[in-house]
């Protein structure tokens, strides 16, 4: 059996409209040479997931795979184990992918042999017209929404240019040595996330290159009920929360297991937003917003690993 030169994997979790117009969009990529495949991982969906799946059959090579155990990151490692190509793509559920996106990829894959990493930029894909404030505050606040753009040419990856898990790539030989955290991810409507940053962090760290692709290029999926100061304090508490996770250090300065800039972040921004969301311009109540609740986030994690540290 011919081995496809690359494997799309698409996790899907109970958005089946959203899904079959990225599957739709899907139809109209240009092959790339060498042959692809589409896996789309079912993370034990109860809506009409599988029959848009079937849908497809005739019009793209996919296959549907069911994974049980709830999870981005148990969905993204059982795609790992399921990929017959030598390179991976992995995109999502609500993503209108560029017809040159597979071909920009396989491109990059051959310029760039040595590799083992790759994204490209996502660009928003708003549900109706979305609030002004967050148009005039949008680039501050993209990582929320998974949007990003590093130019127009390709740069190494490294802590200053990440890529998102809507628009990654990885070389199989090496990805399957990693596996996505299941602590980490989102599972069900919680606002965890990092499965991938962390991989691919760990990746570089173990000195394997990686490389911004700026012509794979994606819309991704904004819908009205995260386009607002809701959302974006859990994706904000979120972030406390996965930084909040790592270690203590054991020279950091605490009060119940939560260091004092914690705390003292907590107060100083609380307060700066209640002055700012009243007096102030957008751009900077959003930013006190931003730095309160990952400030919580942290709080809430370093509790819980101190009430199971003391069973």
């Amino acid at each position: 059996m011919h081995r496809p030169r690359v494997t799309v994997a698409v996790c899907t979790w109970n958005r089946c409209g959203l899904l079959r117009a990225t599957l739709e969009q899907m139809t109209h990529l240009r092959q790339p040479p060498g042959g692809w495949e589409l896996v789309v991982v079912d993370n034990n969906s109860t809506d009409q997931t599988a029959a848009v799946i079937t849908s497809f059959e005739s019009r793209l090579p996919i296959r549907d795979v069911l994974e049980v155990q709830p999870g981005l990151s148990h969905a993204r490692n059982r795609a790992v184990r399921e990929a017959a190509g030598e390179y991976l793509v992995f995109t999502d559920d609500d993503v209108l992918v560029d017809p040159e996106w597979l071909v920009a990829y396989d491109a990059a894959f051959r310029a760039y042999p040595e590799a083992a990493q790759f994204g490209g930029p996502i660009e928003p894909w708003f549900e109706g017209t979305p609030p002004d404030w967050l148009t005039r505050v949008f680039d501050q606040v993209s990582p929320a929404y998974a949007a990003i753009d590093h130019g127009p040419t390709p740069v190494p990856l490294d802590d200053a240019h990440l890529v998102f898990g809507a628009n990654i790539a990885a070389r199989m030989s090496v990805l399957t040595r990693y596996n996505f955290d299941p602590k980490l991810g989102r599972t069900g409507t919680n606002m965890l996330s990092g499965e991938e940053t962390t991989v691919f962090a760990a990746m570089r760290r173990d000195g394997f290159a990686g490389w911004w692709v700026p012509a794979a290029r994606v819309r991704h999926f904004i819908p009205r009920e995260r386009q607002n100061l809701k959302y974006l304090r859990r994706w904000h508490s979120g972030v406390g929360w996965y930084q909040g996770m790592a270690p203590a250090s054991p020279e950091e300065h605490s009060l119940f297991s939560v260091p004092f800039w914690v705390w003292r972040q907590l107060v100083e921004y609380g307060t700066r937003y209640c002055v700012d969301r009243v007096f102030g311009s957008p751009r900077v109540w959003v930013r006190d917003m931003s730095y309160f609740a990952s400030a919580w986030g942290y709080l809430r994690a370093r509790r819980k690993a101190s009430r199971v540290q003391n069973r």
